[in-house]
């Protein structure tokens, strides 16, 4: 199989060096040799970047670029892990994971995410740490700066995460209190975020219960039919997509007319949708104003 290539562009996007650095590094300190083209273009391969971005997380660090190039690469892994929580901004913390989604280390990015999790607790770790990643790796995975089987791999552990600490919520459930049915549309798989909010509504004790993937709508029905009056929740990141949604709105108002279900909806596809006139359906701007929207 070819290996991946990376311009210095995409070394740039990466790793937050600028490019003319990175030109300076290599002529000075041999830190990176990268092949050329036959128009003489720098073209990076995947050992290029992950070195690139242990030189300059070390660099960040206080160590000096001089000092790094002298290094081996077990010598460089050793630090890294010993400074995996030991610095505590965010940009560390991304580097961090960046690293770990590149060379597919588990170890390392469980030592990134655990000790903030056990200081901050999961909510903030998602939004000060998680979240910003994933906002990182969908510009990565725009610009093809990554391939499918490290953001599966990331994504992965992240959802490993997730579900422990789901597990281990052991809230009374609140009484009189309708259940919170979460699920996904047709085709929508981006879940993590809805994994988090299955946290939350259990840490609240409310009676959450999660459907996830590309959840028909037809089942949804058959949902209601066993448990009665939900309020279903969903996040619509890619489908169904902004033209199609007022359909998916209209379709959901007129199967479920004749009941006191109601639809809690945030997401990236909602953006300039207006809510329908109907009592059954709530638009969110993000994630805070719905679970709000849940305690009226």
């Amino acid at each position: 199989m070819r290996p991946q290539e990376f311009t210095i562009k995409d070394l740039e996007n990466f790793s937050g060096i600028k490019a003319h650095t990175i030109r300076i590094w290599e002529q000075r300190y041999g830190i990176l040799s990268p092949d050329r083209t036959d128009t003489n273009i720098r073209k990076y391969n995947d050992k290029d970047l992950k070195s690139l971005l242990n030189i300059s997380l070390l660099n960040s660090l206080g160590h000096k670029i001089s000092n790094i190039a002298k290094l081996s690469d077990d010598q460089i892994r050793e630090i890294i892990n010993k400074h995996a929580h030991g610095n505590n901004t965010e940009e560390h913390f991304l580097h961090m994971l960046k690293i770990s989604m590149l060379n597919y280390d588990e170890e390392l990015f469980s030592n990134v995410i655990d000790p903030h999790t056990a200081e901050h607790g999961l909510e903030k770790t998602f939004r000060d740490i998680i979240m910003p990643f994933l906002l990182q790796i969908g510009l990565l995975w725009q610009s093809d700066s990554i391939c499918p089987a490290q953001e599966h791999f990331i994504s992965a552990l992240i959802r490993q995460k997730l579900l422990f600490h789901v597990e281990s919520v052991k809230v009374p459930l609140e009484q009189n209190m309708r259940p919170v049915v979460l699920f996904l549309p047709d085709l929508e798989i981006h879940e993590l975020s809805l994994l988090m909010l299955h946290y939350i509504l259990k840490l609240r004790g409310r009676r959450s219960i999660l459907l996830s993937q590309s959840v028909p709508a037809d089942d949804l029905k058959q949902v209601a039919q066993r448990l009665g009056d939900v309020d279903f929740v969903s996040i619509f990141t890619t489908h169904p997509s902004t033209v199609m949604v007022p359909d998916y709105l209209k379709r959901l108002t007129r199967m479920f007319m004749d009941t006191d279900c109601h639809f809690h909806f945030t997401g990236y596809n909602l953006k300039g949708i207006k809510s329908p006139d109907t009592l059954y359906i709530t638009l969110y701007s993000n994630i805070d104003e719905l679970l709000d929207g849940l305690k009226n």
